[in-house]
């Protein structure tokens, strides 16, 4: 039956059936509701409309109509409204058009706009008037409100399983479904060895890129799954070996909600998923499968690899050794407001508080030159892993004969597994037809591939054999770690040892460093241990000027007062280093330098004849004995300098003559070596 709101301007335009379906299993299966959708040319034609002016889209069959970012047909449908070509557009229902309101009231305005109109089983709409425009709001409304309680109804029975850790997600390798809800570990004992490697290495060496760079150093793959789900073996990559080390189901959890959508879009529309934090996850079931590592060991890589990342803007992280001469580089923070210090190497490397300027332009909150502090945090550190220490040095042993042990096991499972390949490809090679030469031939070439990998697998197998003959036997490694007690010192100061060792090595008991660089020349160090355990340490810091030395005073009253006693420089400055003083530019000991300068700087008074040669009595230096011969001293240091006096030159840098007639006749007739 004609409708009243049809118009012989609708007619000149085309009628439009839209159809579509919301999975491709409603298109195989749901064949009836097809057969109607497609029905509707024949109402279009009841209502007027000719055969050849009925135009049929059915480009989105298997899509949802929930959103219309990926439906083409429907935005066809849009554009040629838009273009007042369509007079009327059929559905079967209005929720064919779309699910969604945002979709579904612009469609609205433009039908309205273009004088075009919207029909389903139920009768003819004219969205450019107020009555049919509410009803079909109204019908979409109710159909975006169907959705969300089918999407609600389906989500609340989803997480009703993901609580009990019983939904069916996607396992990683190693890990496999049977029977049902069943999960093993996957019947390759290469495979499971291979993960429990990942893992052994991972707590040894501690980051994730030095494992890929041993695997594949050593030649060996790492099992993958291709996208459909079967077992393959690849080299190793740092994404890889993350992959594996941070997935709770080799700890034996169930988790569901690791990943969040986030309100960006990818460039197909689709909204980007992000790894939400540990303690966000939505759901965790321990013990659900199979483990590889127990829960307590997953915790700890996960929080060594997050503490691996240098997130110095955030202040949580330390970021990995890396090699460099600064010992506290990543675990050192200011004491004054709360920031992690970043090292310096221009002028010398000292660590420096800066967050506050870069962050606001505040000056720099304090700075401190960093070998003063090194070296007192490796004191600290040594005396408190000396009692350890044979300890230490055997558990070290222990695992790399572990980590070794399974690196070879691997490696013979490798190649286990390439000459069952190998045989495999003669096997179809040799039941092939022999005239079927583009079969043999392909055949042929995957033979030899296998060939080439069992052989490379082969002599990296023989490698490591040869280098773990080489290695000493378990007694003598064992007496060697006795004798290595009482020289960690010897260990830590060895040239032999790098930055990131020693770095790494600290870290294993320092968690940080708080420094506060103090008013004078005193700073102090904060070490806080693992455990929470703190010391505070005193450093004895370079200063510009005797004024800024806290027994400064003190120093120069004792230096004046000695300086009366006719005592020399060295030996004053000897004595105050005994009682605990120390110059301003060195931490560690008075200098006669600055001895001198106190005492210069005191005026006049008594002064203590210049120590720098001082000899004994029947020695004479050049100068003396240039004088009792009186002959010039330059013609005397003419004649040592050519070759013609020999004489020995005295540590202090001094030439002295032994004051004895015999040794002026030599330096009157130089020809001879004169013993000093």
């Amino acid at each position: 039956m004609r409708s009243e709101l049809i118009q012989p301007t609708h007619l000149a335009r085309k009628a439009v059936v839209y159809i579509r379906q919301s999975t491709p299993a409603q298109v195989v299966s749901n064949q009836e509701s097809l057969r109607l959708q497609y029905a509707l040319t024949q109402r279009a034609r009841e209502l007027g409309w000719r055969e050849a002016d009925v135009d049929v889209i059915d480009a989105d069959l298997g899509l949802s109509g929930a959103s219309a970012v990926h439906r083409h047909g429907f935005k066809d449908l849009t554009a040629r409204v838009s273009l007042s070509e369509v007079g009327l557009i059929l559905s079967v229902d209005v929720t064919r058009l779309a699910r969604n309101c945002t979709d579904w009231y612009p469609l609205l305005d433009i039908c309205g706009l273009r004088n075009c109109l919207i029909a389903d089983r139920d009768g003819v709409y004219d969205p450019g008037s107020a009555n049919g425009r509410l009803l079909l709001g109204l019908k979409g409304t109710i159909s975006e409100l169907e959705l969300h309680t089918l999407r609600s109804r389906l989500t609340a029975g989803l997480l009703a399983k993901a609580a009990r850790g019983d939904l069916a997600l996607t396992l990683p390798v190693g890990l496999t479904r049977v029977s049902g809800d069943l999960v093993v570990k996957d019947a390759d004992v290469e495979v499971q060895d291979r993960l429990r490697l990942v893992f052994q290495s991972f707590l040894r060496l501690r980051t994730a890129a030095k494992v890929m760079r041993m695997l594949n150093a050593r030649g060996l793959d790492l099992p993958r799954r291709d996208h459909h789900g079967d077992l393959r073996w690849a080299r190793a990559t740092v994404a890889a070996v993350v992959t594996i080390l941070t997935n709770p189901a080799y700890a034996g959890a169930f988790v569901y909600g690791r990943r969040r959508a986030d309100a960006v879009t990818s460039r197909n529309g689709t909204a980007m998923k992000r790894l939400r934090p540990m303690q966000e996850w939505r759901f965790v079931v321990k013990d659900r499968y199979p483990a590889y590592i127990d829960w307590a060991t997953y915790e700890k890589i996960r929080s060594v690899i997050s503490d691996n990342r240098a997130e110095y803007m955030r202040n949580k992280t330390r970021g990995t050794p890396r090699d460099g001469e600064l010992l506290l580089h990543g675990i050192v923070w200011c004491a004054r407001c709360g920031h992690k210090m970043f090292v310096r190497y221009k002028g010398g490397g000292e660590y420096v508080c800066n967050h506050l300027r870069t962050q606001q332009g505040a000056p720099v909150c304090q700075h401190l030159r960093a070998a003063a502090v090194d070296r007192g945090v490796a004191q600290a550190f040594l005396a408190a892993l000396a009692p350890a220490e044979i300890e230490a040095l055997s558990q070290a042993h222990r695992a790399r004969q572990q980590t070794e042990r399974a690196l070879r096991t691997a490696a013979e499972q490798q190649v286990e597994r390439k000459r069952y390949q190998a045989a495999l490809a003669q096997r179809q090679y040799d039941k092939v037809d022999p005239d079927n030469r583009l079969v043999a031939s392909e055949l042929e070439r995957r033979w030899e591939a296998a060939l080439i990998a069992l052989r490379t697998a082969e002599e990296a197998l023989a490698r490591q054999r040869d280098q773990a003959s080489a290695m000493p036997i378990g007694g003598r490694l064992d007496g060697n770690i006795v004798a290595l007690s009482g020289r960690l010192s010897q260990l830590w100061h060895a040239p032999t040892t790098r930055d990131a060792q020693r770095k790494a090595l600290l870290r294993c008991l320092v968690d940080k460093v708080v420094l506060d660089r103090g008013m004078h020349d005193v700073a102090t160090a904060r070490v806080i241990w693992r455990g929470g355990a703190v010391s505070q340490l005193t450093i004895q810091r370079a200063v510009g000027r005797l004024e800024a030395l806290t027994r400064g005073a003190e120093m120069r009253e004792r230096v004046i007062a000695l300086a009366r006693t006719d005592i020399p420089d060295e030996e004053i400055a000897a004595r105050l280093t005994d009682e605990g003083h120390r110059s301003p530019s060195c931490a560690e000991r008075v200098l006669p330098v600055t001895v001198r300068r106190i005492r210069q700087q005191a005026g006049p008074g008594p002064r203590t004849p210049r120590s720098r040669w001082r000899h004994a009595s029947d020695l004479l230096g050049v100068q003396a004995i240039a004088r009792r011969l009186n002959i010039p001293t330059k013609w005397l240091y003419g004649q040592i300098r050519t070759g013609r006096l020999l004489i020995d030159r005295q540590p202090t840098g001094a030439y002295l003559f032994r004051d004895t007639e015999a040794v002026r006749k030599r330096c009157l007739a130089p020809t001879f070596w004169i013993r000093g």
